[in-house]
């Protein structure tokens, strides 16, 4: 386990990224705290070959994911099914019954006010039911 502070890990992985995908997960970051000021940022699934790992935003469990692909950057909500999304943001993963993503390409823009919505829902949804444990 490592003792660098998530918040400085996700800095250094939109800085390294250096294009539009960078910009983008920087704006969906300010607007996942601007949403949920209570928001703690970690990072998952740190290897060799994603020595950043992916940046992860959790309230009472994991809200979403942010993952950057050379020609995406995707936001997967753990909870993405139980959200209301009236303004259709989600675009990607609805064929399960559980997570919801949104795919961003390179001048796609989001609804702030939306996906901050979004955000509060993911927090809502998981204060609503207590994480199951294992037996």
């Amino acid at each position: 386990m490592s003792d660098e502070d998530p918040s400085a890990l996700i800095d250094a992985k939109i800085a390294s990224l250096g294009d539009w995908r960078g910009a983008t997960l920087a704006k969906l970051r300010a607007l996942i705290r601007e949403a949920d000021p209570d928001v703690v940022e970690t990072v998952k699934w740190r290897k060799p070959t994603n020595p950043g790992g992916v940046p992860t935003w959790e309230h009472a469990g994991v809200l979403c994911t942010g993952e950057t692909y050379k020609d995406k950057v995707k936001l997967t909500f753990a909870k993405g099914a139980a959200i209301d999304d009236p303004a259709r943001l989600f675009n990607a993963s609805l064929d399960g019954n559980v997570r919801r993503a949104i795919d961003l390409f390179e001048g796609d823009g989001v609804d702030a006010a939306a996906f901050r919505a979004l955000v509060r829902g993911a927090v809502e949804a998981n204060l609503a039911k207590p994480a199951r444990t294992k037996s």
